[in-house]
């Protein structure tokens, strides 16, 4: 085949851009971590005082990391010369393809986000870490166990005030993430709390990027398939270098990626009834992902239409309201339990205090309120600060308008592409197409958000496993 070795030239292609990217962040905003790792009482006793002195010379990366850098590209040859010198992908060649990139993933991600938080254990909650994603969710968690609302509390107090720039810190006001990321990471808190008497968010993340590795080959078909999915989920450029200082896409896309694989083994099933555990353990773990990040929301119409029996295509199911009460039903006995478990989480916040729910999670992500957040990014909201249409990062404009110009037409064109082709590859690479055109054209385009989109092209265009095209349409049996 003409593409028989396109995993070797990826595999490539990713350890380079992990490798590269890595560096230039730690080099970037990390000036005192030579020191601080030869100084740890852990990670300054890996090596010989002499041996981390001489590493440390290079000074684009500190010796752990360096040695990181060598045993992944090791892997690398190793994967390379298995792959040139053999034929067809047996059963043992995949698996022992599948091993080498599970150990650069574990060399290139897995570890430096343990060093990162040692590191941080060792030199304050303010370092070596993201705000949001770690030291504001840490503080709710904190909020939670002490019976405050994280949706009205600020976080001027909390270590929070110590990162970032102080012209643009109004996430000091601002808690913009749902319940789930803070109820789900609290057992993990007190447990790590008793154990190791010191917790980091990124426990909680590193622990669910592991299981979307676990997960992720169930949605691919073939083994070159399997290892291409695997392999771009795990050395993802962007969204590796999050989970090593603790931006939270990993943890919402755990869940999105279980929903998928549930719904995919009840397709595969002709029988209705053996289906149903399956269809609702997805639709619960959808449930979840929307509680967890209004990102997850934009995927709702692409996951609905999953949940539609292929075959109503074929059956003129509108042609009367009897034939369009049973399609609503059906879909409502799929999917019944991912407005449940959302309401059951979200419902109480906002009883508390709507007001400042719907401010943090929404008002202050759309440039609205009084701490609003900025135009950043890199997004086309860049061309009214170049045109001079604003005056400022916090002006308000309406990016809704462009959005819906241009992100209306572009969902409904997604959404039949998937009605002609219901799978669950063509709902994903048509919901990572439509978060590109809503967040290109949004108040912020943040390169994580670039990250997560890679993800989800890459469960479209490596997807499309064993599920059905077709299924029966039976609304009278339990669905």
């Amino acid at each position: 085949m003409r593409y028989a070795k396109l995993d070797a030239l990826l595999l490539t292609l990713l350890v380079m851009a992990r490798v590269r990217i890595d560096t230039l962040a730690e080099a970037a905003v990390l000036p005192l971590r030579q020191q601080d790792v030869a100084r740890h009482p852990l990670l300054g006793r890996l090596l010989s005082p002499a041996a981390m002195e001489l590493l440390a010379q290079q000074g684009f990366a500190d010796p752990i990391t360096l040695l990181l850098i060598v045993l992944a590209l090791a892997a690398l040859a190793a994967y390379l010369i298995l792959s040139f010198s053999s034929g067809q992908l047996s059963r043992r060649g995949y698996r022992a393809r599948l091993a080498l990139i599970w150990l650069i993933v574990v060399l290139t991600v897995v570890a430096p986000t343990l060093k990162m938080t040692l590191l941080r254990e060792q030199s304050g909650p303010a370092s070596y870490c993201h705000d949001g994603g770690v030291i504001q969710t840490e503080v709710t968690i904190e909020y939670l166990l002490s019976g405050r609302n994280p949706y009205v509390e600020d976080y001027l107090q909390t270590p929070m005030a110590e990162w970032g720039l102080s012209e643009f810190r109004t996430a000091l006001y601002h808690y913009p993430y749902l319940p789930w990321t803070f109820v789900f990471s609290a057992p993990f808190y007190g447990l790590s709390q008793a154990v190791l008497g010191w917790y980091d968010q990124r426990f909680v993340y590193l622990l669910l990027f592991v299981l979307t590795l676990a997960l992720a080959p169930a949605l691919a078909g073939g083994r070159q398939s399997r290892l291409l999915l695997v392999m771009t989920l795990g050395l993802n450029p962007i969204m590796g270098s999050d989970i090593i200082f603790g931006q939270n896409d990993s943890f919402v896309l755990f869940w999105i990626v279980l929903a998928l694989v549930l719904l995919a083994r009840g397709k595969e099933m002709t029988d209705e009834r053996r289906a149903t555990p399956w269809r609702l353990g997805s639709a619960a773990a959808f449930g979840l992902a929307c509680a967890s990040k209004p990102t997850a929301w934009l995927l709702v119409p692409f996951y609905v239409l999953l949940l539609v029996p292929a075959s109503c295509a074929g059956q003129e199911t509108g042609a009367n309201r009897r034939g369009w009460a049973r399609w609503l039903l059906t879909l409502l006995r799929r999917a019944w339990p991912a407005l449940a478990l959302f309401l059951l989480l979200v419902l109480p916040y906002l009883i508390w205090d709507a007001g400042a729910m719907v401010d943090d999670v929404w008002r202050w992500a759309s440039g609205r309120g009084e701490h609003a957040y900025q135009i950043w990014g890199w997004g086309a909201s860049n061309l009214l600060l170049a045109l001079g249409w604003v005056n400022s990062r916090f002006d308000t404009w309406p990016f809704w308008l462009p959005q819906l110009l241009v992100c209306g037409p572009l969902l409904a064109f997604l959404l039949w592409r998937q009605w002609r082709d219901n799978r669950i590859a063509a709902a994903s690479s048509g919901y990572a197409v439509f978060l590109l055109a809503f967040f290109f054209l949004s108040r912020f385009l943040n390169e994580n958000y670039l990250g997560y989109i890679l993800a989800f092209l890459a469960l479209g265009v490596f997807g499309g496993g064993k599920e059905a095209q077709r299924e029966p349409f039976s609304p009278g049996l339990a669905s």
